[in-house]
């Protein structure tokens, strides 16, 4: 009997090495092998997004013996050199989705932590997983907080992250994930305009079969996770169960990021009048 809560497991980098900052999102391999292995001998069935959605939508889900899924979001290069062997070593299905105008470059996004050289997967190394059967979803074209920005903005990086790899894997691409988690109804609807037939957010809590397959509840994994949480997560304890209405919570922090947003730009457009103008001390 499959248990009421699907835990989707969110990782970001398989990496012996990170800046201070981006430390928490970098699992060591070690730590990933261990907790692949963990699944496997546990009796875990892995799935990939739109293999967990499509057997919710069949009913099927309830055959399948705890069911796990697990995903990558940005697509450094280090998925394909490190996570995808021990992937393939259980056996396991993932989905990773794909920042793809850095595709072949570096993560400039993340340039304040510390990680703007964090090397990208090139068009081969993705062709070459999706190939081995890892499902590749959109992540926008530039990681924008798609919350924040225009809704023009918003509709163009979501629809040409799909196009762009649909183009290179000559594939349907049916999943997305939102950055940072991040989105709007509006924005929820664009995804869904796109032609993508499922989201993953974020919100640290577990998925179910009843979970909004365009808000897929996530657990982030950090570098400092033990087996022992993972183990509890896996079995659905220490956590909520994703919740299909956006929380209070998460519309006040909103409006604070927006708030601090449009203070940004007003120092900086205050900056460069001062420096037009010849009055800036800096």
């Amino acid at each position: 009997m499959m248990s009421s809560t699907v835990p989707i497991l969110l990782y970001h980098s398989v990496s012996d090495t990170s800046s201070e900052r981006f430390r928490p999102w970098t699992v060591s391999r070690q730590a990933f092998d261990e907790q692949m292995r963990h699944l496997r001998d546990n009796q875990y069935t892995p799935l990939a997004v739109t293999q967990f959605v499509q057997a919710v939508e069949t009913g099927a889900i309830h055959a399948i013996e705890h069911p796990v899924v697990i995903t990558f979001d940005d697509g450094f290069a280090d998925f394909y050199t490190d996570a995808y062997p021990i992937l393939g070593k259980y056996a396991c299905p993932a989905t990773i989705y794909i920042v793809t105008g850095y595709v072949g470059q570096t993560s400039r996004w993340l340039a304040r932590e510390g990680e703007g050289g964090r090397p990208m997967m090139t068009w081969e190394h993705i062709a070459e997983i999706s190939a081995g059967g890892i499902e590749c979803g959109g992540h926008t074209h530039h990681h924008p907080q798609l919350d924040l920005v225009s809704p023009a903005t918003a509709r163009d990086e979501i629809a040409r992250s799909k196009a762009e790899l649909e183009q290179h894997l000559g594939a349907a691409v049916a999943s997305f994930a939102y950055p940072h988690g991040y989105h709007t109804r509006v924005v929820r609807e664009m995804v869904i305009e796109s032609g993508y037939t499922s989201a993953c957010a974020v919100k640290h809590a577990l998925s179910s079969p009843h979970d909004d397959r365009f808000a897929l509840g996530r657990i982030i994994i950090t570098r400092d996770t033990t087996l022992s949480e993972l183990d509890a997560w896996l079995q659905g304890e220490r956590l909520p169960v994703a919740q299909v209405a956006e929380r209070v919570q998460t519309r006040v922090w909103r409006m604070v990021r927006r708030s601090r947003k449009k203070m940004e730009a007003a120092f900086t457009f205050i900056d460069r009048e001062q420096f037009n103008t010849g009055t800036s001390d800096h």
